[in-house]
C-alpha cells in the first residue's frame, strides 16, 4: 500500500507524530471570511490532478484492503482444504496486489508531485511579481527576513495543503474506513476491543505532543535569530562592523549559545519522537496480542476459523497509525490553511502606486520638462504600506505621518540643470523621490513632459527619469551584468563607451576579468568613487532624458570625486537635470538654485542672485560650500566632445 498519503502503520505514525508537533492555537485562530474560497479558486487550475489524486488514493486504499482477506482464503481454503494449487494463486494474487500497488505508489507521487510544485510556483510567482511592485515606503518598513519567510516557509506550508496533508487525510480515511468495516464483518467484539486500546496511546501522545510544540516553537525562533545574525554579520558591512569593534569573541559566544539550545531541542525532539513511536508500536502489539489471544482461543474452540484470526491481526496493523493521525488531524488542516492566508495577507496589500486606468505612454523625445505644481507631500502611515506581521510588531500606527513639502512650485525647461539645496531634513531627497514616482503626492500635481506623473505608464516614467544616488546599489555579480541592467540589449561598443564616458574604464580594462569582474556584494569590491562612477555609465547607457541626482559626490574623496564630477558632466549634458548639489561646482553650473528649507522653497535664482540677497543661501554657502572651492577638471581633461554626442 501507498505511503504518501500516510497509509500503513510507520506512514500513518509519521504523520500522526508531526500533527502532534504542530501548533494546536492555530485551531483558536479565525480565518478571514472567504479563505477557502480563494484556496478552491488559487488550485482550480490543477482540479483535475486533484481528481485523479484522490481516485488513485481511493484504489490504493481498496487494493491495501484486500490482502489480509486473501490470506484468510490462503488459510481457510488453500492450506487447512489441503488445496495447493488455490495456494499458489492465491499468493500470486497477492504479489499481483503488491506490484500494482507500488505503481500506483509512483503514479499517486508524480500527480503529488505535480500539483505541489505547480502550486509553489503560481504562489511564489505571484508573491514575487507582486511584492515587486510595492511602494519604496513598503521597503523602508519590512523585516526582509519575514517577507522571505512568505515566499518560503509559508508558499510551502500552503502547498503541503494540497499533497502531504490531502494526500494524508483522504488516505487515513479511506483506510480506516474500509478496514473498520472490514473488521467489523469479521468479528465486531474483537474490533470494540482493539479500539478500546486506542485512547492509551493518544491521550498521553497529546501530553508529549504539547511539549513538542513548545520546543518546536523555541527551535523555529532560534533558527530564525541564527538566519537574521548570519545575515546581518556575513554580508560586508556587518563583518566591517564586528572586526572594527573587536567583538568576534562575543559574536562567536552568542551564536555558540543559540546553536547550542538548538542542538539540545533536537536531541529532545529525537527521543520523544523515539517515545511517542515505541508507544505506538506498543499499543498496536497489545492489540496484535489481543487479536491473536482471544482470537485464537475462539478459533481453538470452533467460534472462529484460523484465517479470520490471522486477517483481523493483518488489519489492526494498518488500523493505529491513521486513526492516531486523524485524531489531530484539525491541527494539520488549520496549519495549512493559516499559511494559504497568511499568502494571500501579502498578496492582498493594495499597490499604492501603480498605472492609473488610461495611463498613457511617455514619449523620450517629449518628456524633457519637469514641473512642481503647488506640491504638498506628507509619507504614508504604516497602516497604508505594510503589514504588521511583517514589521514584528502587534498593530500598525495608522497616523499619518508629518507634512514634509509645503506648496512647492518650480518648473525645469528642457536642457536645464536645477540645483536643491538646504540644511539637512529640509525635504531634498523626497523632492527628488517625486519625479520618478517612488511616492505620490499629497496634493498638487508633478509633471514630466507636461503630463502628471500619475496619469502615465511606471515603465515610460521610469525609462525617461535616471537616477543616481548617494550609495549606488551594484548587484553581486559581474561588472558587465550590473551594466546591462539599465539596457540589456547594449552591444560590448557601447558598454566601453559608457565606461569610458563615466571615467571608469580605465579601471575596468586593467582587471583581470575585465567586464566579467564580480563586484561582490553590494558592490564592496570596489571603492565608493568606482561605484559611483559605475552608476553613472550603468545611468548613460539608460540614456534617460531626465537625470536626478541625489548627492552622488556625498562622502567621497577629492581624487574621486573629481573622477566621479567629470563623469557627471556627460551625464548632465544636454538633459534636463534635477540635482542635490553637495560641491560648488555643481551649485555656480546650476540654472536654477532652489533653497528649501522645512519643506518649502524659501529662495530661488541662480549663484550670483542669491548670494546677492545674503538671506540662507548666502549662510549655506559660508558654512557649507565656501570651504569647498570648485573641482579642477582641466588637469585631467574635460570629457571628449564625441562621448558626450554618442551617449545623450
Amino acid at each position: 500500500m501507498s505511503m504518501l498519503g500516510g497509509v500503513g502503520g510507520m506512514g500513518g505514525a509519521w504523520h500522526g507524530m508531526r500533527s502532534f508537533m504542530q501548533d494546536r492555537s492555530v485551531v483558536n485562530k479565525r480565518l478571514a471570511p472567504g479563505t477557502i474560497r480563494r484556496i478552491i479558486r488559487f488550485a482550480k487550475p490543477y482540479r483535475w490532478l486533484v481528481i485523479t489524486l484522490v481516485t488513485l488514493l481511493g484504489v490504493d486504499a481498496a487494493l491495501g484492503s484486500v490482502n489480509p482477506l486473501l490470506f484468510r482464503e490462503i488459510i481457510n481454503k488453500g492450506a487447512l482444504g489441503h488445496r495447493p494449487g488455490l495456494v499458489v494463486v492465491l499468493a500470486l494474487a497477492v504479489a499481483a496486489i503488491a506490484v500494482v500497488d507500488a505503481g500506483l505508489m509512483l503514479v499517486e507521487r508524480y500527480f503529488s508531485a505535480r500539483i505541489g510544485e505547480g502550486l509553489i510556483f503560481d504562489m511564489r510567482s505571484r508573491v514575487f511579481g507582486h511584492v515587486q511592485r510595492m511602494p519604496i515606503a513598503f521597503f523602508t518598513r519590512t523585516q526582509t527576513g519575514a517577507l522571505i519567510s512568505r515566499l518560503n516557509n509559508d508558499v510551502l506550508g500552503a502547498q503541503q495543503a494540497f499533497t502531504s496533508t490531502l494526500s494524508s487525510v483522504v488516505s487515513n480515511l479511506l483506510s480506516v474506513g474500509f478496514t473498520l468495516g472490514v473488521m467489523f464483518a469479521l468479528s465486531w467484539q474483537i474490533t470494540l476491543v482493539a479500539l478500546a486500546l486506542l485512547p492509551i496511546f493518544v491521550v498521553p501522545a497529546r501530553w508529549f505532543g504539547r511539549k513538542l510544540q513548545a520546543i518546536t516553537r523555541e527551535s523555529y525562533n532560534l533558527n530564525a535569530a541564527m538566519n537574521t545574525m548570519m545575515t546581518e554579520r556575513f554580508n560586508v558591512a556587518g563583518a566591517l562592523l564586528v572586526a572594527l569593534f573587536g567583538r568576534r569573541e562575543e559574536e562567536d559566544a552568542t551564536f555558540q549559545a543559540k546553536a547550542g539550545r538548538v542542538r539540545d531541542i533536537g536531541v529532545t525532539q529525537a527521543m520523544y519522537g523515539v517515545v511517542f513511536f515505541a508507544s505506538l508500536m506498543l499499543v498496536a502489539s497489545l492489540g496484535t496480542a489481543l487479536v491473536y489471544g482471544w482470537g485464537g482461543w475462539q478459533a481453538a474452540v470452533g467460534r472462529l476459523d484460523v484465517g479470520t484470526v490471522v486477517a483481523l491481526g493483518a488489519y489492526l496493523t494498518r488500523l493505529y497509525g491513521p486513526l492516531t493521525a486523524l485524531s489531530n488531524v484539525n491541527v494539520s488542516i488549520m496549519t495549512a490553511l493559516v499559511s494559504f492566508e497568511r499568502v494571500f495577507e501579502v498578496l492582498d496589500l493594495p499597490l499604492a502606486i501603480a498605472d492609473a486606468p488610461g495611463a498613457v505612454e511617455l514619449d523620450p523625445q517629449q518628456a524633457r520638462t519637469i514641473e512642481f505644481d503647488h506640491v504638498t507631500f506628507r509619507y504614508p502611515a504604516a497602516s497604508e504600506v505594510s503589514l504588521a506581521s511583517l514589521e514584528s510588531v502587534a498593530v500598525l500606527d495608522a497616523k499619518p505621518g508629518e507634512i514634509v513639502l509645503r506648496d512647492v512650485s518650480f518648473r525645469a525647461e528642457p536642457g536645464q540643470l536645477v540645483a536643491l539645496v538646504g540644511p539637512s531634513g529640509a525635504g531634498k531627497t523626497t523632492i527628488a523621490s517625486l519625479v520618478p514616482r517612488l511616492y505620490d503626492v499629497t496634493s498638487g500635481a508633478v509633471r514630466v513632459g507636461g503630463i502628471d506623473v500619475r496619469n502615465v505608464t511606471l515603465a515610460s516614467l521610469r525609462r525617461v527619469v535616471g537616477v543616481v544616488t548617494q550609495d549606488s546599489h551594484l548587484f553581486h555579480d559581474t561588472i558587465r551584468a550590473n551594466l546591462l541592467y539599465a539596457n540589456p540589449h547594449a552591444t560590448e561598443a557601447e558598454l566601453i563607451d559608457a565606461c569610458k564616458a563615466a571615467q571608469i574604464w580605465d579601471l575596468v580594462s586593467s582587471l583581470k576579468d575585465g567586464l566579467d569582474t564580480v563586484v561582490g556584494d553590494r558592490g564592496y569590491r570596489l571603492s565608493g568613487g568606482e561605484k559611483q562612477r559605475l552608476a553613472i555609465a550603468r545611468l548613460l547607457l539608460k540614456k534617460p532624458s531626465i537625470v536626478v541626482l541625489d548627492e552622488a559626490t556625498a562622502h567621497l574623496d577629492s581624487e574621486s570625486e573629481v573622477a566621479v564630477q567629470r563623469a557627471l558632466k556627460t551625464a548632465l549634458s544636454g538633459r534636463t537635470s534635477l540635482v542635490i548639489a553637495h560641491r560648488l561646482s555643481t551649485i555656480r553650473d546650476a540654472d536654477l538654485i532652489l533653497v528649501i528649507d522645512e519643506g518649502r522653497i524659501v529662495e530661488r535664482g541662480t549663484h550670483e542672485e542669491l548670494l546677492a540677497r545674503n538671506g540662507l543661501y548666502a549662510e549655506l554657502y559660508r558654512t557649507q560650500f565656501a570651504a569647498s572651492p570648485p573641482l579642477d577638471f582641466a588637469a585631467s581633461g574635460e570629457p571628449d566632445a564625441s562621448e558626450i554626442a554618442g551617449l545623450r
